[in-house]
């Protein structure tokens, strides 16, 4: 019996990262030439059934929802997606991407403490983690990494995006981004790109993608989208980085269940952020739900702790989760 429980897992594991090999000829458009309006009526009903509408008019609140389940035909639909917030943890995800462009370079070595150090950034969301990663990569590289031609993961034409402008540490943020002036921040669409480019194997490269994507499995902080997927869809296998500072509040996942695939983000500057979020990733995977009823095949269940992530210890530092 434990036999098969292993081999059912190791299957789970092995086809949450397999895709990506053989998804990035599918995933040829930009995303932001996705849009699609079935799903952009569905988000938006939603959004106005969890009375969240006013939220997104005072710009309270940002979303991002992509569908992949069909690779070849990726729907995306958003509200205030380019609207830049702060972010707290959630662009720990831009270091990760800048340490493995510096591993590609030949100029860090992912050793066995390396890759600990930076999934601990990711899964537990250390602050010490991540300003070691910082340290080791250095803060100007991380973001010539985002504004570079080759992810314009900040993009002044869309109003910025992901950006790490300073340790996650005490200390002045000396490196702000040149628009907002935010030390930590990111949009809902630059961020769903990411997930996106990560899923078809354009971060670095595939097998960098693959290795960022386990990273961002099993997490270890049981609020926000865990903790709704959790409540209602316990299966649901989710790689994922968040941030809560004060009233900010952001989530971003990949999530695959039942042989459906999608991207979700939202970022909010409330003190209930943390609850929206909670009740939002329940409304997103209900849409792709409805729009792909009955789709299993090539799914492997996994247990709840291994599909969502069992609560860890927290950092050590009281914020910027």
């Amino acid at each position: 019996m434990k036999t098969k429980l292993a081999l059912a897992l190791s299957c789970a594991a092995l086809l949450a990262t397999s895709q990506i090999a053989t998804a990035g000829d599918s995933f040829s458009k930009p995303l932001r030439q996705q849009s699609n309006p079935q799903i952009q009526q569905l988000l938006e009903q939603r959004i106005a059934d969890l009375h969240l509408t006013r939220a997104t008019r005072n710009k309270q609140l940002s979303v991002a929802l992509v569908d992949i389940t069909d690779p070849n035909a990726p729907a995306m639909a958003q509200i205030n997606g380019d609207e830049m917030m702060y972010a707290a943890s959630l662009p720990k995800i831009a270091i990760l991407l800048a340490a493995f462009e510096r591993i590609r370079e030949g100029k860090l070595k992912l050793t066995d403490d390396m890759r600990q150090t930076m999934t601990s950034m990711i899964r537990r969301s250390s602050n010490q983690a991540a300003t070691k990663v910082i340290r080791a990569v250095g803060i100007n590289y991380i973001n010539q990494v985002l504004k570079s031609d080759k992810y314009r993961l900040y993009d002044p034409k869309h109003n910025g995006g992901l950006w790490v402008g300073k340790e996650y540490a005490s200390g002045v943020a000396k490196h702000r981004d040149p628009l907002h002036n935010i030390s930590h921040g990111a949009t809902a669409l630059q961020t769903a790109r990411f997930y996106y480019m990560l899923e078809s194997g354009k971060l670095v490269s595939p097998e960098y993608s693959r290795q960022m994507k386990t990273m961002l499995g099993n997490p270890g902080i049981n609020h926000k989208f865990v903790k709704g997927l959790s409540q209602s869809s316990p299966d649901a296998l989710i790689f994922r980085k968040s941030g809560s500072w004060r009233d900010f509040h952001a989530d971003s996942a990949l999530i695959e269940h039942n042989g459906r695939r999608y991207i979700a983000v939202a970022l909010a500057n409330n003190p209930k952020g943390g609850e929206w979020m909670t009740r939002l990733i329940q409304a997103m995977n209900e849409i792709i739900v409805d729009l792909h009823p009955g789709v299993v095949a090539g799914s492997v269940h996994a247990s709840a702790s291994q599909a969502v992530g069992v609560a860890e210890p927290r950092s050590s530092s009281k914020h910027l989760m």
